[in-house]
Parts: C-alpha cells; structure tokens; sequence
C-alpha cells in the first residue's frame, strides 16, 4: 500500500499515503498523489478531499536513501519534479483539500498542507522545514502559509519545529484533537463542505486561488532553483549523504 484514493457515497474523496515506518516518500509517490488528487478533481462525484496518512506521520518528505542510492541527478530530479506536481495538485485540486495531520509534517509534507484548504491536527502533530540539514531550499512557500513571516524566518533558519497546538492562534489550523479522533474531525467538516452545492464550492476554489497574492507555484520553482545550484557546488550531497548514512558505503566502493 502507497497512495490510496477512496470515493465515499457522501461524495468526500480519502487519500491515504502510507510507506514505510514514517511515510518518507519515493519519487514514485510523489507522483502517485498528484495523480490520485488530479483524477479526484476531474471527478464530478467528488465534492471534498480528505489528504491523511497511516502510520507514525503525515509525512517525511522525500526518501533521502533513494536520492543517494540512485546514481546521477535522476532521484534528485524526480523528487523535485515529483514534489512540485504534487505540491500544485493540492493547490489546484477544483474542490477543497482537507488536510488531517498526524505526527510528523516534514518537508515535502509542510508542502502538501501549506497548500491544502483546511487543516486539522492530532494533538502529537508538529510541523517542520528542515530542509537547509539536507543542502536543499524549498516550502519556505508553504510554511508561510502556515506562520507570520518572521517565525517562518526563524523555523527554517534553525530548522525548529513547531506543535499543531501553536498554529491555532494563527488560524492556520481549523482544529487540534486527539489521534483517534482525527479522522472523523476531518470528515466532521468534509461533510459540511460536500453538503453544498457541488458548482458553487468548484468555482469559490477557483475564485480564492485567483485572488491569492503570491503564485505558490512560482514561489516554490525559485526557491528549487537555489537546491539546484547547491547540488552544483556539492554541499548538497554531502549532506545528504551524512543523513542518509551513504558516506562510508561510497567510499568503499571507490
């Protein structure tokens, strides 16, 4: 089991993402759940989407091992492209996407929520952008969404965490619960918004995202554009590599 997409009689869409212990996902994936959110908005039936996980967390990000497993730039590459499909699948979904967030947000995951409609949390939930440990940049974009400009700031400069519990004054998640009760809170307003007029809740998404200030999609192709150059150099393997635990694996294979 990886991406799973469910349609409910009620009209609510369930994507489920679940690999491995902590939901680290492959390129594969990545495109898996563009995908399984493009086909969701081409689906008149579907009124909502429901984006949750199984397992430890919501999600880790991009599956380091693979990148520094693969040879070349090809995992590099795919994980990029594969995050920004992704990522711009939510935003761009015809109907709401509600995130329902457990355990870990990291990454790849802050970019899937910062761009989703609704967010709600389990009271474990905590999200974060450490991407500058790995030599990347990316879902700054999406963080900001998520927290005022200076805390983004300092998240992403020191690579901090912060609870669900502490986005609720900012509005940013509708509400925390506990972990049992996560996925019937995101089905509690799932159900609310498919009661709707299916027409009218398609064209408020279009008319919000077109009233957005900032084109997400761009902002977050400037700021892969930084992960590129940091590749050049080779700062960016490095650390990867220390991550990942390659260093020594590539050295005796030298």
């Amino acid at each position: 089991m990886a991406i799973t997409s469910e349609l409910r009689e009620d009209h609510i869409r369930v994507i489920t993402m679940e690999h491995g212990k902590v939901n680290a996902l492959p390129v594969s994936d990545w495109y898996a759940v563009a995908q399984a959110l493009d086909e969701a908005g081409r689906d008149r039936s579907t009124h909502v989407v429901v984006l949750r996980a199984e397992g430890r967390g919501f999600n880790a990000g991009v599956d380091i091992k693979e990148m520094q497993n693969t040879s070349g730039f090809e995992a590099l590459l795919g994980a990029n492209s594969g995050c920004y499909a992704a990522f711009k699948a939510v935003y761009e979904c015809p109907v709401p996407v509600i995130a329902a967030v457990n355990g870990h947000c990291i990454g790849g995951g802050v970019g899937l929520v910062g761009n989703a409609d609704v967010v709600l949390a389990s009271e474990d939930a905590y999200f974060s952008v450490p991407e500058v440990n790995q030599g990347a940049l990316g879902a700054a974009t999406h963080m900001a969404r998520l927290v005022p400009q200076h805390m983004m700031r300092t998240l992403y400069f020191t690579a901090g965490k912060i609870a669900a519990t502490d986005l609720l004054q900012f509005g940013s998640v509708h509400r925390v619960v506990p972990r049992e009760e996560l996925d019937e809170a995101a089905l509690e307003v799932a159900r609310v918004i498919a009661g709707k007029n299916n027409k009218v809740i398609r064209a408020a998404k279009e008319a919000i995202n077109g009233i957005d200030p900032i084109d997400v999609n761009k902002s977050y192709r400037f700021e892969q554009g930084f992960t590129f150059e940091l590749n050049l150099m080779g700062v960016a393997d490095e650390l990867r590599d220390d991550f990942a635990g390659t260093s020594k694996a590539k050295e005796a294979t030298k």
